[in-house]
């Protein structure tokens, strides 16, 4: 299945088109992470891909960021090879576990980036109190890692993955190992650097109202072999506009329905589902 967005003849942010992953098992046997998936991802578009454990979600990321290659298909991004657009720091990358250095600061953690690739002191320190003020940590830059809360350390981390201007975010489950209360800070804060920066961003999360606050689109993914089942669209206006009051909002709840009727319909045996893993729901989604 394949789907897009933006507008006609602009370049794709990410143009994955008929992929497959399979991983070599023990004894010959092997494993179909993906088969046969699709999709395109318009500049400044907000896509996320949610399903159930094992649905390749987080294999589909990794081949988008070049950590891994498709055994079928191909994927390019803003029209280039995943590898050349690596190299080219076209994108940013975020993780569930921030990842940051313990003996660095806030500052040089932010900075690495820009110092791996030969910016020089004046412009690496100008860059970095530029995104040190953006994600709000103004009166932290000088802290450690150890000195700051979960949610400070991941705000840290989207800093980083910001600092040489990427054009496409990829975020795999960044907020899935916080408390819900600054999970949902954070992803407010994320609506609003993505407002400031208008960086594409591929999102990979297993909550479906994290999915649908935060994207234009949501991906939901078939149980393995990972294939799409459908594309959402979600119609709440602009992504970069909402507020903590969508949460309320009856088209809010609306895409929620949606978005869990379609992850929950192996269960109701729906023909669509190629993949049936048998009756009980499909494991690993949030639906709060």
């Amino acid at each position: 299945m394949t789907a897009g967005s933006g507008s006609a003849g602009a370049v794709p942010a990410v143009d994955v088109h008929s992929v497959g992953r399979v991983f070599a098992g023990r004894r010959g046997a092997s494993v179909i992470a993906l088969d046969g998936v699709s999709l395109t991802v318009a500049p400044g578009e907000f896509v996320s891909l949610i399903g159930p454990s094992g649905c390749g979600k987080s294999t589909l990321l990794r081949l988008i960021a070049d950590l891994d290659v498709p055994t079928s298909g191909n994927i390019r991004v803003f029209g280039k090879p995943a590898r050349q657009a690596r190299i080219d720091q076209d994108y940013g990358i975020a993780f569930q576990q921030a990842g940051l250095l313990p003996w660095r600061t806030v500052a040089g953690n932010i900075e690495l980036p820009l110092e791996l690739h030969g910016v020089d002191r004046a412009g690496r320190r100008a860059r970095g109190a530029e995104l040190i003020d953006l994600v709000g940590l103004s009166e932290f830059a000088g802290h450690y890692p150890d000195q700051l809360s979960g949610g400070m350390q991941q705000r840290v981390a989207i800093a980083r993955s910001l600092a040489e201007r990427p054009s496409l975010l990829l975020m795999d489950e960044p907020f899935g190992a916080l408390d819900e209360m600054t999970r949902e800070r954070m992803q407010n804060e994320l609506v609003r650097i993505c407002a400031e920066t208008a960086a594409a961003v591929v999102f990979v999360t297993h909550s479906i109202p994290e999915a649908v606050f935060l994207s234009n689109r949501v991906v939901v993914m078939s149980p393995r072999p990972g294939r799409i089942r459908s594309i959402v669209p979600v119609g709440l206006g602009d992504v970069t506009t909402r507020g903590e009051g969508l949460r309320e909002d009856a088209d809010f709840f609306r895409s929620l329905s949606t978005v869990r009727d379609l992850l929950h319909a192996d269960e109701h045996g729906d023909p669509s589902g190629d993949d049936r893993p048998g009756p009980g729901l499909p494991r690993g989604v949030e639906t709060r």
